[in-house]
């Protein structure tokens, strides 16, 4: 069974996350207050909540077993904060991770 998921971009740049690679989009957390200034992201803050928007087939051992990821496409999940490499497309941040830096599945 194949899970891998591509993303097209605008400009038509397919990217295939590859392994246990999985790509989350980046959201930024802004707060304003009622009268509409932005207050600054608290930076205290460790840990990270995204949507996955494409996932590898798994993690590849020398043996040649695959073991297939666990997330899903859609599932929001939770990891730290300077975790991943981050990517922009198209204006769009994403972070690109491996799976085992995946703190867990938001229900």
């Amino acid at each position: 069974e194949f899970r891998r998921v591509l993303f097209r971009s605008l400009h038509n740049m397919n990217f295939q996350a590859l392994q246990d690679r999985v790509v989350v989009k980046k959201e930024t957390s802004t707060k304003k207050t009622l009268s509409g200034l932005i207050i600054a992201s608290d930076n205290k803050e460790r840990t990270v909540i995204s949507e996955v928007v494409a996932v590898g087939d798994g993690k590849m051992y020398d043996s040649g077993l695959t073991i297939p990821t666990t997330v899903k496409v859609g599932e929001k999940v939770m990891f730290m904060k300077d975790t991943g490499i981050e990517v922009t497309v198209d204006n769009i941040e994403y972070i690109i991770l491996r799976e085992s830096e995946i703190l867990g599945i938001i229900e």
